[in-house]
């Protein structure tokens, strides 16, 4: 049975190893030695922080678009990605007070967005976890989950440098970028 809640456990140890963290904007969090990935709420009692968020129907989607995706997309968990980021994101109020269609604008129409991530596809694989879903307590609106092969990080971060230069980024209030590698089984 699959789930749609997620929690983000940093620890001491855990199945990925924190390579790097990076505070883009916005307060940063504790640097942990590692990042563990649980279906579920539950928290362990050994945890440094915990982030939580749930998949979601597409948004800010037409149908063309979510088509194309699906067509080019991999998942997750494939053999030969064994780097990670975990990229949790916080909106301004600003960005909320939008209306749908004028964040729809923003996030494709001007800032191209997913056809951004369209051209990263299928190496980078993506899995989007919302957390104003559960609490606009939440510490971040958005947990962005990525895995790629190491041969593929250049390509991450060139992904990553055209998102944050479009104009979406100017409504982005806090971000940390974590690279984490999987530690053998």
């Amino acid at each position: 049975m699959s789930t749609r809640s997620f929690t983000f456990v940093a620890a001491s140890t855990g199945e990925w190893s924190v390579r790097s963290q990076t505070t883009i904007c916005g307060p940063a969090l504790d640097q942990p030695a590692a990042i563990s990935v649980l279906a579920g709420f539950d928290v362990p009692s050994s945890s440094m922080w915990t982030l939580r968020g749930i998949t979601s129907n597409v948004r800010y989607v037409e149908q063309g678009e979510k088509t194309a995706l699906l067509a080019k997309q991999e998942g997750l968990g494939r053999p030969a990605a064994t780097f990670a980021a975990l990229i949790p994101i916080r909106k301004s109020a600003a960005w909320w007070d939008l209306t749908q269609d004028e964040r729809r604008q923003i996030f494709e129409a001007q800032s191209q967005h997913i056809a951004i991530g369209m051209r990263y596809l299928p190496a980078i694989a993506r899995r989007l976890h919302h957390c104003r879903d559960i609490s606009e307590e939440e510490p971040f609106d958005f947990l962005t989950w990525f895995e790629y092969a190491p041969e593929h990080e250049a390509q991450f971060d060139h992904m990553l440098l055209e998102l944050r230069s479009s104009p979406e980024w100017r409504y982005v209030s806090r971000e940390v970028d974590i690279r984490l590698v999987k530690n053998s089984a």
